[in-house]
């Protein structure tokens, strides 16, 4: 289906680091350090697509701790052009439920004492807009992936970014419905924009993995495990078109 000669990259998180465990990789490093993990190669038919686990390879790397610099340095130095993060996600609004994904248009960033940019006093500043802050070209291009792939997606949707690693109290997501929050997570930001910083394009494809606090009678992690597992499914359907190497 990607009929461009563009160089795609996926950066994953819980649940997904699987998806990359045979494969090549290779190590790089930035000015901003290390990335979480080696960058992996996915093959899909002739077509290859970068991979990173943003928590490191055995997962000891929380949200608030993640070298998002470095990781999308890496990417941008290895020449991606097209960058998708694959976040797990709880669900506030009633209209979306787990094992399901989605494909928000908006966030709003909760994060704090995060090495959110770029710039940081060695290089000419550039205020990047980030009015629109996902590709609108990927997100299409992701759309039309889930269709061929007979996948339901919620297109659009406001992504809350927190900063973890704890999650949130029922009354903390109340505040995030009231400021117009559809989903809630904890890795999007400084992600996308440094992303955009760096001339990259963006998209998230969200995993629903759980009903946000106050949302269920249940547990929060009663639902995880399964919800992953069936999110992660219809995801990788969805890449698998995306990445069709026959189209």
């Amino acid at each position: 289906m990607v009929k461009e000669e563009k160089q795609y990259a996926i950066i994953a998180g819980s649940g997904l680091q699987e998806l990359a465990a045979e494969s090549a990789e290779q190590k790089v490093t930035t000015e901003f350090g290390d990335p979480s993990s080696p960058i992996r190669v996915l093959l899909y038919g002739d077509r290859s697509v970068l991979f990173l686990g943003r928590h490191g390879d055995d997962f000891l790397i929380p949200p608030h701790k993640i070298n998002y610099r470095a990781n999308v340095k890496a990417l941008q130095q290895l020449g991606v052009d097209c960058i998708i993060g694959m976040n797990t996600v709880g669900v506030i609004t009633a209209d979306a439920h787990p094992g399901e994904i989605a494909l928000p248009d908006q966030l709003t960033d909760y994060t704090h004492d995060r090495e959110h940019s770029i710039y940081d006093g060695t290089n000419a500043i550039v205020n990047v807009e980030f009015t629109e802050p996902f590709s609108g070209t990927l997100r299409k291009a992701l759309l039309a992936a889930a269709a061929i792939a007979k996948v339901d997606v919620r297109d659009g949707g406001v992504y809350a970014v927190t900063q973890g690693p704890r999650l949130e109290t029922a009354a903390e997501v109340d505040r995030l419905e009231r400021d117009g929050a559809d989903f809630v997570g904890m890795t999007l930001m400084p992600e996308a924009s440094l992303a955009m910083e760096l001339g990259m394009q963006y998209a998230s494809l969200s995993l629903i993995v759980n009903y946000a606090a106050g949302r269920s009678e249940n547990a929060i992690h009663a639902e995880v495990d399964a919800s992953t597992m069936a999110a992660k499914s219809k995801a990788v359907a969805v890449l698998a078109a995306l990445f069709d190497a026959d189209a």
